[in-house]
């Protein structure tokens, strides 16, 4: 009975643990006093509170964008500093497919420091996405630069430093390559902090440097007094599809660092992005690392850009692991031969590994069915409102079919188990390297202390089992802690990536405790497990999906396509089946609506509306030019807040943009079609471009967006469930058009 209590504490005290690995990494609180010259999370925030006034969404070049604006200007002026508005239409190659996005912006710039020498630049964006205000994002990129400008204003500095306030973030970058390409003093820049958010709690991580990272890395390294930051996220972030100002700045080759919290995702880019659910310790935490990292590149010139790539982590919010790049491979190498010799010697190649394997593959495995079980009973993000409850489940799932199977193999004892689990471990490390090579080092130390330990065996036994918990601690700091960042970056799923992450990091803890193991019934441990497995995925299912803090994704559009036989309502959420209420309104099937994409959505006929007029797209001139022709027309928006035009897929678009501002499409980039959006009231009248190979007809599609519903919408509007509000995409009324130039 002993020996079960123990087990069934230590499978409670790892479950725990993996509940609380966000914990590792939570920022320092909210300081009741600060010292003179440092950040003042309460004074920013009342700051940001001013600027946003009512709240109110205000994309780039809208009136609500205006109103931000003045009270911004406002806010500098009576800082005593002396903005500079540069008012610009302009366009960007988007970072992903073949797009160009086109708007008016208005960048506001400020420096403080001596009148010469290059500059330090601060940047952020004060636009929001058309459904919520953007406290976060990037809220608290502005709230932290008017901070940092106060504090830094009046300081002895050795150079200048530039506070760039974009606008045009949120429709592709645009107010960065406004600034690159039409602000003298862009040229005089050589670094770059840039703050960004998706999420409004938890930690600011540094997620993206300036390539190589040696530089970089040791200036965060000595400058910042709570880091987090990992080589592995860095690689990671280079892999998907997610972009910042920094990748239209990259190309001038600045010492960049990239800061961003990301904790909640579910109330990013919505109504949920407020000042009430932006937390003081994640705006305290942003605003010390950028006042650190400011003060020390204000210091001198910014240090020298060296080669070679550098490995690092942060050992929970205390301070900063580095190593170079080639040691950590040198040292992977090394201890995978040790242990390669240590696992032939034990016998621990050819049943032990298969084994470890087996709890790893398996593991993910069970994770997979449990929660394909659950929604498939429950479709859509179930386990939103309440995702830890779904870690549970498949960290549980993990620690189950481990105990089985060391349940099923008696005869290994731990001397053998270790070898190969820390020999899985590295060869697991290396493998994931050649993808993500910053992961490397998380691969390296705990296995460096079990080698240690296995040698200091040869004088004092126990130095081998001690080695072991001592190196599983420090797998559970350092890799655990990223896992809980993961679990935020990853909350809409697959969840079941955490299994196989979550297994390298409980397998040593099982190991060590596999005595434990050898000493209880199969029967009994099995039916322990199983009840476990079950037991958890029951919670898993039983909780609810949302909640008022995190709430379903739910927008309403109102489609009108010209060669459709009547509109069409269409509503985009977690494919989760709507209310049966919503059976008044019409027949509802998940389809596709094709001028919309290839996402699918819930479809139900609409009544037809009176006064809906398209965008309006005018011929205003066609140039030849070698090998093909520039073609350009004039908007005419008639009320749209944003038109995009789609090429269709034969067409050979090269470049699009506007005049003197066509940006060529990346040969290497994906997607059938190639699209140019102008977004906010000067496209009514603007004038765009394309150019094209050949001589062939253009035939496009014109979707104009209104950010808001028909009138006669307010019932279904209402019907929209408590929990539910819309997240990416705005409730609005689409218009589809066709033509041929």
């Amino acid at each position: 009975m002993r020996r079960a209590i123990l087990l069934l504490l230590v499978v409670a005290g790892l479950l725990a643990a993996m509940l609380a690995t966000h914990r590792l990494t939570a920022p320092p609180a909210v300081r009741t006093e600060n010292a003179a010259g440092q950040f003042d999370a309460v004074r920013a925030k009342a700051r940001l509170a001013r600027v946003l006034g009512d709240q109110a969404p205000h994309p780039a070049d809208t009136a609500a964008s205006d109103r931000v604006r003045e009270r911004l200007l406002a806010e500098l002026r009576g800082l005593g500093l002396q903005p500079r508005v540069a008012d610009r239409f302009a366009c960007n190659r988007l970072m992903i497919g073949r797009a160009t996005s086109c708007a008016r912006v208005r960048n506001l710039l400020v420096t403080v420091g001596p009148p010469t020498g290059k500059h330090l630049l601060i940047n952020s964006h004060y636009d929001s996405v058309p459904v919520g205000p953007g406290a976060a994002d990037a809220g608290i990129g502005v709230a932290t630069l008017l901070e940092v400008a106060a504090l830094l204003k009046d300081q002895p500095l050795a150079r200048p430093v530039t506070f760039l306030f974009n606008e045009g973030e949120e429709l592709g970058l645009i107010g960065a390559r406004s600034f690159l390409d039409a602000d003298p003093l862009a040229r005089q820049v050589d670094s770059l902090i840039n703050l960004e958010a998706r999420g409004v709690r938890g930690p600011v991580n540094m997620f993206e440097t300036s390539v190589p990272n040696a530089a970089p890395i040791r200036l965060f390294a000595r400058s910042v007094e709570h880091p987090v930051a990992n080589s592995l996220a860095v690689s990671a972030y280079r892999q998907l599809p997610n972009f910042t100002d920094v990748n239209t700045f990259e190309s001038r080759g600045w010492l960049t660092l990239n800061l961003a919290p990301v904790g909640n995702e579910t109330r990013y880019h919505s109504a949920g992005d407020d000042l009430q659910a932006l937390d003081g310790a994640t705006l305290q935490h942003m605003g010390d690392q950028t006042l650190q990292l400011a003060t020390a590149l204000a210091s001198g010139p910014a240090p020298a850009q060296v080669g070679g790539e550098t490995l690092f982590m942060n050992f929970l919010t205390v301070g900063l692991i580095a190593l170079p790049m080639w040691v950590g491979v040198v040292l992977l190498g090394g201890l995978l031969l040790a242990f390669i010799v240590v696992s032939w010697r034990r016998r621990a190649l050819w049943r032990a590994m298969p084994l470890m394997l087996a709890a790893v593959v398996l593991g993910t495995g069970v994770a997979w069915l449990g929660l394909a079980a659950v929604g498939s009973i429950r479709p859509g993000m179930f386990w939103r409102a309440h995702q830890p409850w779904a870690e549970f489940a498949v960290y549980a799932g993990v620690v189950a079919v481990a105990v089985a199977l060391l349940a099923a193999a008696r005869r290994f004892e731990p001397r053998r188990l270790r070898a190969a689990s820390w020999l899985l471990f590295m060869i697991v490390g290396g493998l994931f390297s050649l993808v993500a090579p910053g992961a490397l080092i998380y691969f390296l130390l705990p296995p460096l202390i079990v080698a240690l330990g296995m040698v200091a065996a040869r004088w004092w036994k126990p130095a081998e089992p001690l080695a072991g918990i001592a190196a599983a601690l420090l797998l559970y700091l350092t890799l655990g802690a990223t896992l809980g960042l993961l679990e935020e970056l990853l909350n809409s799923g697959p969840l079941w990536v955490f299994a196989p992450i979550g297994a390298l990091v409980l397998l040593p803890w099982l190991v060590e405790a596999k005595p434990l193991v050898d000493r209880m019934g199969r029967r009994s441990l099995l039916a322990g497990a199983g009840a476990l497995l079950v037991g958890a995925w029951a919670i898993a299912a039983a909780v609810p999906a949302y909640s008022a803090d995190k709430q379903q994704q739910w927008t309403l559009q109102y489609v009108v396509d010209e060669q459709a036989r009547q509109p069409v309502w269409s509503i985009v959420n977690d494919r989760a089946p709507l209310p049966t209420a919503f059976a008044r309104f019409g027949r509802w099937e998940q389809l596709r609506v094709p001028a919309l994409g290839n996402r699918l959505r819930w479809v139900a006929p609409a009544r037809p509306e009176a006064g809906l007029v398209p965008a309006r797209v005018l011929p205003a001139g066609i140039v030849s030019i070698p090998g093909g022709r520039r073609v350009r027309v004039r908007l005419q928006t008639n009320g749209a807040d944003s038109v995009m035009l789609v090429a269709d897929p034969g067409s050979a678009v090269v470049s699009a943009g506007a005049p003197g501002q066509l940006r060529r499409f990346d040969p290497k980039a994906t997607g059938p079609t190639a699209t140019l959006a102008c977004t906010g009231r000067s496209c009514d009248g603007a004038v765009l471009e394309f150019q094209l190979r050949g001589n062939e007809p253009l035939p496009l599609l014109v979707v104009s967006t209104r950010w808001s519903l028909p009138a006669s919408t307010a019932e279904l509007v209402a019907a929209r469930p408590p929990n539910a509000r819309s997240q990416y995409l705005p409730d609005a009324t689409i218009l589809v058009s066709r033509l041929q130039l």
